[in-house]
């Protein structure tokens, strides 16, 4: 028994250097299979002997059982909020004031860092162990998230991760702010959406919602992190210099923010705060403007508080991406899948050097919720080249004429009825022959990353559908050149490419084909999963709920959704129609020699024009041999492969020492076995 209880305690160490170095530093040294082993090994003991669970045990992120409420829980010191600074005069006034106090201010030099858009929490550790975790609250008192918390695969149950760094205090404080990463947010939406679930507004609510939820088996399943500060108390010294503390944070395996910068006096402060405004829409999560701390924590102690903000720090606030204003109408637009999505139209108003006029609505639950009436002065935001979104209605300025919004019972494009699946969130028009539907529906199918039919743009399918030349994809295939040519814009030659382009589509892979059907919830990878366990587009439509959703990745909604497309008369119709036009990719016999998975558990990201490749070619390629293409450099990533005139990905690439390709190189790897 001695020697399980020893493997336990080993099983916990060398899990937790693991989360460190994949969570914390980016930088996995085992691959996922490996960690998953090591998982299940420790839960089989724990299993074996509950009463060896303890809270520190990586077992514990997974949740416990649901709270009946939040408790409160005061904090040891006040959790102070900052002043503002909207420019480069506030900075040098909020100087000018606190130097009366102290002119040593006028010499002083600064700490940096991003004022992050999350929501604040507390950890307590005793003897290195994480044994509370609160939310902010009103500063002196707080919730209890401590369940919540230990789900965060970034925050360490236990300190040090490292066994060469330094011992933690035996008691310590430490403040954080815990957010969602700006791709983990639109993944999350997306998952969401094809589940037909609630899609959520923006990282930040979304954050600070998960974190007082009363189950913690809920909050295990968002993406959130955090990043770490301050130290609010430690029963040991620790630096002096704010800059210093964060590497001291850093040391006992926090994970603290890249982008932290040290400035020597005010014209730093104020070429950072000008770069900073630059790059804001390129980091991976969200920021609302940059904090300044005077970096001798001492002489910022020593300036007292004013309120509830401490004098000697302050958040410079980056220039205004919410603006108000009138909520003229509600819009509905339907997608190529039939959903339906309200939009708002507003009267325009400038945001971000940018007239807007219209933004997302998400979804009619989201409008009922916020009680968003026609006529209300509603406070919208953008984000950089994101499409701006309603975030609620300032209900103060409502004079009685605001409408109640309902949700249409008839689809505005077809007129015919909208169905609202039970348990879900989104709206659909069920009508295969809608216009709308149908163009977009066509205008997927012909994409380059599908069928890839050259000359197809959405202005000539529009003129198909209007002279009802093509009330479905499969009527492409019986488009003759005589057909283009009398329409208005066609001379026989572009009749000629495009009827060219038509019938060499017919050779696409199976998988693109899968792709091309706008099955809801059926993207690129799972279209290229279905390939590896059916051979042709008959077997697939023969398949079962519960075959499919024996195939990874695939849940009950895209198995209900795929099996539902092929129930559908019209689409066994359109189907059989491809065949006989010619339209039925074969994947070989599983009992032949299948390509070399050269590129297995590798993450490759391109950059620059291929010679040899299309992007949407590369992207096959890859996944044909094993790999994982992704989009962004990192240091998972295994390999960037470059062609012509690379993007900033190659520098990154060189600057993490992540490997290089040149095109033939990549060539001469895929034949390496």
């Amino acid at each position: 028994m001695n020697t399980q209880k020893n493997r336990l305690e080993e099983l916990k160490t060398i899990l937790r250097q693991h989360s460190y170095h994949y969570y914390v530093l980016n930088d996995p040294i085992i691959s996922d299979s490996e960690y998953d082993h090591l998982i299940h090994e420790l839960n089989a003991i724990e299993a074996e002997h509950p009463d060896w669970i303890t809270p520190d045990s990586p077992s514990q992120r997974a949740g416990a059982e649901p709270a009946e409420t939040l408790q409160k829980t005061e904090h040891p010191a006040p959790i102070l909020s900052l002043a503002n600074a909207f420019n480069t005069e506030d900075l040098i006034a909020w100087q000018t004031r606190i130097a009366k106090i102290d002119p040593a201010v006028l010499s002083a030099d600064y700490s940096v860092e991003p004022k992050l858009d999350g929501l604040t929490v507390v950890l307590h550790y005793e003897n290195g162990v994480f044994i509370k975790g609160a939310t902010r609250g009103n500063g002196i008192i707080g919730e209890d998230v401590t369940l919540n918390l230990r789900t965060i695969p970034s925050i360490p149950l236990r300190i040090p991760v490292e066994s060469n760094g330094p011992q933690p205090p035996s008691y310590l404080v430490v403040r954080g702010e815990v957010f969602i990463n700006k791709d983990d947010f639109e993944n999350l939406n997306k998952k969401l959406e094809e589940a037909g679930q609630k899609t959520y507004v923006n990282p930040r609510n979304t954050a600070a919602g998960a974190l007082r939820q009363l189950d913690s088996k809920n909050v295990a399943t968002r993406p959130l992190r955090i990043f770490c500060y301050a130290i609010i108390q430690s029963d040991e010294q620790v630096p002096n210099k704010q800059t210093e503390r964060l590497e001291y944070l850093k040391s006992l395996g926090f994970p603290v923010p890249n982008e932290i910068q040290h400035c020597q006096n005010i014209k730093c402060l104020e070429q950072a705060y000008n770069k900073w405004i630059e790059i804001r829409d390129d980091l991976p999560y969200e920021i609302d403007g940059m904090v300044v701390k005077i970096n001798d924590m001492e002489l910022a102690d020593s300036l007292g508080i004013v309120g509830k903000d401490p004098r000697g720090a302050i958040a410079m606030k980056f220039p205004a991406q919410e603006v108000s204003t009138k909520l003229e109408n509600i819009g509905v637009k339907v997608g190529r899948t039939g959903v339906l999505t309200p939009f708002a139209e507003l009267e325009p108003v400038q945001i971000g050097g940018v007239i807007v006029s219209r933004a997302t609505l998400h979804n009619f639950d989201f409008i009922k919720e916020k009680d968003i009436r026609i006529g209300d002065r509603v406070l919208i935001k953008r984000a950089g080249d994101v499409i701006p979104y309603v975030l609620g209605p300032l209900t103060s300025n409502r004079i009685g004429v605001e409408q109640k919004y309902i949700p249409p019972q008839t689809c505005p494009e077809c007129g015919e009825p909208i169905e609202h699946p039970q348990g879900e969130v989104a709206y659909y028009c069920v009508n295969a022959a809608c216009p709308e539907q149908l163009i977009r529906n066509i205008e997927h199918f012909v994409a380059r990353n599908t069928m890839d039919i050259v000359g197809l743009g959405i202005k000539i399918v529009e003129q198909l559908i209007a002279e009802k030349l093509i009330q479905s994809p499969a009527d492409i295939y019986k488009l003759s050149k005589e057909d283009l040519i009398n329409l208005e814009g066609f001379a026989e030659k572009k009749a000629e490419n495009i009827i060219e382009s038509i019938q060499k589509s017919k050779s696409q892979s199976l998988n693109r084909f899968i792709f091309s059907l706008g099955i809801r919830g059926v993207g690129e990878v799972v279209a290229q999963e279905l390939t590896t366990h059916f051979k042709n587009i008959t077997e697939l439509s023969k398949a079962t709920q519960e075959e499919l959703e024996n195939i990874e990745g695939i849940g009950p909604n895209i198995a209900s959704a795929l099996v539902d497309w092929f129930a559908s008369p019209t689409n066994q119709n359109m189907i059989k129609e491809f065949i006989l036009s010619g339209i039925d990719p074969q994947i070989e016999s599983k009992d032949k020699p299948s390509l070399p998975q050269v590129l297995s558990g590798m993450s490759i990201v391109v950059t620059g024009t291929l010679q040899n490749f299309s992007r949407t070619e590369i992207k096959e390629t890859i996944l044909k041999y094993g790999g994982k293409p992704t989009s962004s450099v990192s240091k998972n990533t295994s390999y960037v492969l470059i062609g012509d005139n690379p993007g900033s990905k190659a520098t990154k690439a060189e600057e993490l020492n992540i490997p290089i390709l040149s095109e033939q190189q990549f060539i001469d790897l895929l034949s390496s076995k």
